[in-house]
């Protein structure tokens, strides 16, 4: 989210809903016709890889699935050798990855377009559909208040940058020792002083919660951090989105997840399964935003 301006972000936005409104309309919109997106995995998805493999399906192109098993990067052949090589075949790649430098060194000796599908350190994919979803459902983006509330991780990490630079206040509440990074947290600051958005971190999930009309959350133990899940289980208890904590905010508030939710834990049936619960749409939307950001860098 770092490398988007608030202009791009909604241009972004403006060609997902129009991609959209053609799918919807069954109106054929090949825009990558022979064009092919290699997709590397290093952490497995559901929702990434269907989503991209979809978009190019439905933009006329071809996905290239590529896993761990196929592709090992930094294990064997450089990445930087991987980028130039794939440069010669593709037209694009996205990888989703642990380390925020695999992206970056993968992109530096690149000739191709590459994307960011997530990192330990981001998930700007993701956040560009909830913006979407958020504008959808709410009619805007500038001045409402979005609330965060469990771990300080990718998630909130590409929300605290996109939610200030579209104009939205954003509140995060975690727990002491597992807040957001604070580099990420004065990039969003930096950028909320120029839209006039508040950018909030704090401990206290009431007063994140209180007035807001977005209530987010993710997982307690992301990818890779399965055994800590227990003790993240133990202090993140407080912290879980649930009937008695929404109560502060607004009466027609709405709620994301990026999902897969562990139900129970950091969100309830009652919730999840509740009116204001968006978090379909929210799935949905990554197609369309995904495939307004390959239409934008891989068509010609």
């Amino acid at each position: 989210m770092r490398d988007l301006s608030a202009a791009e972000i909604l241009a972004v936005l403006d060609l997902a809903g129009e991609l959209k409104a053609k799918a919807k309309r069954g109106e054929p919109h090949p825009y990558l016709a022979g064009k092919t997106l290699g997709m590397i995995f290093q952490k497995p998805s559901t929702r990434t890889r269907v989503s991209f493999e979809v978009a190019m399906y439905q933009l006329g192109g071809y996905a290239l699935y590529l896993n761990a098993a196929d592709l090992q990067l930094g294990r064997g052949e450089t990445i930087a050798d991987t980028a130039r090589v794939l440069s010669r075949y593709l037209d694009g790649l996205m990888i989703r990855t642990y380390a925020q430098s695999d992206v970056e060194e993968l992109a530096r000796y690149a000739d191709i377009p590459v994307i960011n599908g997530l990192t330990d350190l981001e998930h700007p994919c993701q956040i560009l559909a909830d913006l979407l979803t958020v504008r959808e459902h709410k009619g805007r983006l500038a001045g409402l208040k979005l609330a965060y509330v469990g771990d300080g991780n990718n998630v909130c990490h590409s929300l605290l940058l996109g939610c200030a630079k579209v104009g939205m206040d954003i509140s995060v509440a975690s727990p002491p020792g597992y807040w957001p990074r604070e580099d990420i947290v004065e990039a969003a600051r930096a950028a909320a002083d120029e839209t006039g958005s508040r950018v909030e971190v704090g401990a206290d999930p009431v007063e994140a919660v209180r007035g807001a009309d977005v209530v987010v959350t993710d997982v307690w133990a992301s990818m890779g951090q399965e055994k800590e899940a227990g003790e993240r289980r133990r202090i993140f208890a407080p912290y879980q989105v649930n009937g008695e904590l929404v109560r502060h905010a607004r009466e027609d508030f709405i709620f994301l997840h990026c999902l897969p939710a562990h139900r129970g834990e950091e969100v309830t049936d009652e919730i999840l399964d509740g009116p204001h619960a968006v978090v379909w749409d929210e799935a949905e939307n990554r197609l369309h935003v995904q495939k307004a950001l390959l239409v934008m860098i891989m068509g010609s």
